[in-house]
């Protein structure tokens, strides 16, 4: 194994437990509420304090890779969020629970820091693919964090689940400090200034388009995941929750095959790819929309509509890292905003949706999101063109 392999690796490694870190209180919330005592309507802050964290920490730690070594950045917010998921282990009140996932959300943005460094680390002709590696590994840990916090928490209890995770954070801490290279890609720049090129990006043609086929994306995307297990708990299948945690593995198949859109990306496809990936996310909705009489549809939407997302999510990260060069953390933070409030929208939206026009009406919801996105893109496809000939008359 090359010692670029280890890196990507090890990179998308860290990606997977720090993404999980938010993620693993979503299928144990029913036990957390028992053990605290706490009635169901609290239970969605518990969910809502780690994505507040990472929304704070998008804006306000990631763009610091701009500024410091990367390598130190990764070993300080792993240690630190170690940390957070020790305290949420020993929590006994609600406040304090809150308040350790909050710090564990903040710090989770480690993830961008991590794949804007491996950016950087790679070639221009093996940027791609190592954004396929190492995004694969955020959405191992999605959904993955799902199947593996319900089957520790059948074992041990909730709270082994955030001891785990803080093994595991320190062992790559540990891990990042011995393998990887000093950065020398960080700007010199001031804290203030990195911050008003964030705040500039947001006025970028190309940013803000890749943007918004993010929010409409990863709306889609919350869709599914946030309102799936609904149908399948229900009339007539009666799923229970190691039954419904499986869909997710369904899932990583079509997120990990889709790593090779990185190399579309890399010889120069990365738009097209976007464009045809975008078709198959509408249309993986008809499948998926089926669970009423056939789990083997829903199955076929799930792996399509997984693989749709990592393949523009890599596509979209390749075009904004080569053209923000040297700002590559500001550039992917700035980005997964709109990553974050797309994936609360659709969170959000399904279940109203589904609370009033059952499942085909949530379906009918993730295409839209999904028709959204591919209408986004093709605009901005016209832009471009209009672009390039006013330029050539």
């Amino acid at each position: 194994m090359t010692t670029a392999t280890r890196r990507r690796l090890l990179l998308a490694a860290i990606c997977a437990v720090a993404v999980s870190t938010i993620y693993a209180a979503q299928p144990v919330l029913a036990r957390i509420g028992d053990d605290l005592g706490l009635p169901e309507a609290d239970l969605g802050w518990i969910v809502t304090a780690g994505q507040l964290g990472y929304l704070i920490g998008l804006v306000l730690l990631v763009p610091l890779g701009d500024m410091f070594d990367r390598r130190l950045l990764l070993v300080g917010h792993l240690s630190l969020a170690a940390g957070g998921v020790l305290l949420a282990s020993v929590a006994d009140r609600l406040w304090l629970l809150l308040s350790a996932l909050t710090l564990v959300g903040l710090l989770a943005v480690v993830v961008q820091t991590a794949v804007s460094y491996a950016t950087d680390l790679s070639s221009p002709t093996e940027r791609g693919h190592t954004l396929g590696i190492v995004t694969s590994g955020v959405i191992l840990g999605i959904l993955g964090s799902r199947v593996l916090a319900g089957g520790l928490a059948a074992l041990w209890g909730w709270r082994s689940v955030y001891l785990m995770l803080a093994v595991l954070l320190l062992a790559l801490a540990y891990l990042a400090l011995r393998l990887l290279p000093t950065d020398l890609h960080s700007e010199r720049a001031t804290y203030g200034q990195v911050l008003l090129r964030l705040g500039r990006l947001f006025r970028e043609g190309l940013f803000l388009s890749r943007g918004l086929i993010a929010f409409f994306l990863f709306a889609s995307f919350g869709t599914l995941w946030s309102g799936l297990a609904l149908p399948l708990a229900a009339e007539p299948w009666n799923l229970n929750t190691a039954q419904i945690g499986l869909f997710g593995v369904a899932g990583l198949a079509g997120a990990l095959g889709a790593a090779r859109a990185g190399r579309r990306a890399d010889s120069g496809r990365a738009d097209i790819v976007t464009g045809a990936a975008l078709v198959l996310l509408a249309v993986s909705w008809a499948a998926t929309g089926q669970v009423a009489w056939s789990l083997w549809m829903v199955v076929v939407g799930v792996v399509a509509l997984d693989f749709a997302v990592q393949a523009v999510h890599v596509s979209n990260q390749h075009l904004l890292t080569t053209a923000h060069p040297g700002r590559t953390s500001s550039a992917i933070g700035g980005y997964m905003i709109f990553y974050s409030l797309g994936s609360a929208l659709g969170a959000t939206a399904t279940t109203a949706m589904y609370s009033t026009y059952g499942w085909a009406g949530s379906s009918v919801l993730g295409g839209a999101f999904a028709l959204c996105a591919l209408a986004v893109w093709a605009v901005g496809r016209r832009v471009v063109t209009d672009d390039r000939r006013s330029a050539a008359v």
